[in-house]
Parts: C-alpha cells; sequence; structure tokens
C-alpha cells in the first residue's frame, strides 16, 4: 500500500495589510489589548476571490513539486469562506490553474477543514482511487466580519496555503490524523444566516459570532488531546516530535497546548503575529514557513493540530521526506490591489452603520 507523501507546498497572502493601529479608529480596541489578548499584530485584508487565493497557492505548490496541473487526480479546496455555494471553490480553482482531469470539491470543517482534507486525499491516495492530490486551505474570512465588533473582527485575515500529495513508496507520509467534532455546541463558534436557515431576506446580514472564553477552553483541550491521540496512533512518542504546526488562532491556545504536551517552543511554529486567524488557510501557511525558514528537517516528525467551528478538531503525525526544497518556482501572484487594507473594509463597515 503506498504512502501519501506531500511534494510540494505554496502559499498566497494578499498584499493589503491591516495592522493593530488601522483597527483602533474602528472599534473599541487598541493595539496593546489585542496583542495581549491574540498575538496578532497584523493581517492580510484580501481585494481577490477565495478562489483566486487558493490558484495561486496552488501553483506554487505544483512547482515546488514538480508538478504538472494537469497530473492531479484530485483537488480538495477546504474553506468556509467560498466564492459561492455552487460551483464549488474547487471547481473555479481546477478552471483557473488548468487542472482539467482532477476530480474536484470543497470541504468546509472551518479552521480543521485542511487537516481533513489532508485525510481525506491520504486514504484515497491508500486506496488506490487517485495518485496525486492538491489539498488547499483557503479564506476570505474578512467578508464576514463586523468590525465595529472587537471580539471577533480583531482575530482573523485572508490567505490561502496548498500541498501537493502523492503516493510513494517512500518510508514515512502521513502516519496517522485524528479528526473529531462536536455539533452541541456547534453555536458557540458560528456565522449565522450564512446558508438557508430561516426565511429569505434582504436585510439578512451574516457574522462571525464566537463564545471566546468557551472556544479557549475547548480549544485547548481538543488540541493536545487529539495531538496524544494521533501520536499513539502512529506508535511515536512525544520526545520524537521536531514540530508542531498548529492552527493560527490564538498566541494563548497555542502556548497552552505546547504546555499540554510538554513542547519546547523551539519545536513550535508561529506566524499568528503577521497573519492573523486565516482559518483553514493557516496550517499550509505555516508548513510552508516552516519550510523556507528551514525548520523541517528531512525525516522530521512533525505534528499538525487544529480546531474550529462545528466544532472539529483534527491533528495528523507526519514523517517528512528526504526532499524540503522546491523543485522549482512559480511566478504567480495576485493582481495589484491599489488599495490599503483598512480601504478594502469600506464595504464591511458602512455594512454595520460606521464610516471608515
Amino acid at each position: 500500500m503506498p504512502a501519501s507523501l506531500i511534494t510540494g507546498w505554496g502559499k498566497c497572502l494578499p498584499p493589503a495589510v491591516l495592522s493593530n493601529a488601522d483597527l483602533e479608529g474602528l472599534t473599541d480596541t487598541s493595539d496593546e489589548w489585542i496583542t495581549t489578548r491574540s498575538g496578532i499584530k497584523e493581517r492580510r485584508i484580501s481585494h481577490v476571490e477565495t478562489s483566486d487565493l487558493a490558484a495561486v497557492a496552488a501553483r506554487h505548490a505544483l512547482a515546488a513539486a514538480g508538478r504538472g496541473a494537469e497530473e492531479i487526480d484530485l483537488l480538495l479546496v477546504a474553506t468556509c469562506t467560498p466564492d459561492r455555494l455552487v460551483p464549488a471553490a474547487a471547481a473555479l480553482v481546477q478552471q483557473k490553474i488548468g487542472a482539467a482531469r482532477a476530480a474536484a470539491m470543497d470541504l468546509n470543517a472551518a479552521c480543521s477543514g485542511f487537516l481533513y482534507g489532508l485525510a481525506v486525499a491520504d486514504q484515497m491516495i491508500r486506496a488506490g482511487s487517485v495518485r496525486r492530490a492538491l489539498v488547499i486551505g483557503a479564506e476570505k474570512l474578512h467578508f464576514f466580519l463586523d468590525f465595529t465588533d472587537r471580539a471577533t473582527s480583531v482575530l482573523f485575515g485572508d490567505g490561502a496555503g496548498a500541498v501537493v500529495v502523492e503516493a510513494s513508496e517512500e518510508a514515512g507520509g502521513l502516519l496517522a490524523f485524528e479528526l473529531g467534532a462536536d455539533g452541541t455546541a456547534a453555536e458557540i463558534l458560528c456565522i449565522p444566516g450564512s446558508g438557508t436557515e430561516g426565511e429569505p431576506s434582504r436585510e439578512r446580514r451574516s457574522r462571525v459570532q464566537m463564545e471566546g472564553p468557551a472556544v479557549f477552553r475547548r480549544a485547548v483541550e481538543a488540541m493536545g488531546d487529539a495531538s496524544l491521540r494521533v501520536l499513539e496512533k502512529a506508535g511515536v512518542s512525544l520526545e520524537e516530535v521536531d514540530l508542531l504546526i498548529p492552527h493560527q488562532a490564538n498566541l494563548r491556545i497555542i502556548e497552552a497546548t505546547a504546555r499540554r504536551l510538554g513542547l519546547d517552543g523551539s519545536k513550535v511554529m508561529l506566524n499568528l503575529a503577521d497573519y492573523g486567524n486565516t482559518s483553514a488557510a493557516s496550517i499550509p501557511i505555516a508548513l510552508a514557513e516552516a519550510l523556507e525558514q528551514g525548520k523541517v528537517r528531512p525525516g522530521a516528525l512533525v505534528v499538525f493540530a487544529a480546531f474550529g467551528g462545528g466544532l472539529t478538531w483534527a491533528a495528523a503525525a507526519y514523517r517528512w521526506g528526504a526532499r524540503v526544497t522546491p523543485l522549482a518556482a512559480s511566478a504567480a501572484s495576485l493582481a495589484p490591489v491599489g488599495r490599503s487594507g483598512r480601504e478594502l473594509l469600506e464595504p464591511n463597515v458602512l455594512l454595520y452603520g460606521k464610516g471608515v
């Protein structure tokens, strides 16, 4: 039975930056308040659609793998902010990158979505259904934010990350995964009015709603426990872990998870301060940057952990292969923006009755 090996990786971060200082005039907050409670200093605001972010990240991942889009058998986009409900963002990405042979579908497990998608790709590869998969996490979360609500608006950002996963006889790959959910607590992190519930209305306003303390407690417990279970499944110990790449939601959550696992800070990948919480995109973006920074060595044992709306959680134990550098580079990039992150927020801010 073949293993599923990550052979390519890439990311796409919109160029428009929204700093904590930019938010000070929109809601009752400050750089000190945001930094102390979340560890976030800035985030990116997209001027293009989710599928555009995903397509750029995908092109970088394909180049790193030395593959063409026409070689992909399965294209998965993990997102809770697709361009449209129909067609799936994956179908739009397929068209944009020319992956004509690929089956294409979206997967929504919120912030855990990328790891859910990685598990699906792994199992389809092991079953012999596909040889090569492209797994993307992509989000345009600012679309669903009320920038007068400091409890949620300061936390999230936009972006995309992608990996190419291939069948391989090489030792390693995805050793084990752990997926879970608790729908009984779905209301503590949700976007009401974003689907078909209720009556149609021109006044419907969909925005992220979150009970922060409850999410914090559950995230720390779920991410830590799932990581321990996945290591047990993989037959490896905590002492063997070289790097933890957690979902980048909140610095206090990440630090508490690392303490729960007994991991030194040097073994934890962090880029939260630069991008905020990019939901399903956060882990693949962090993975791409960990590789760029030389934090992933050949044969490294990497643990991924995530927690998100649903409530969902996921963890994976992954033994890295021999190659940690891209085979090639892509020149893919987004169209120029011409506006600042704060200027891009104008439709959101006006919707909730406060001018930029």
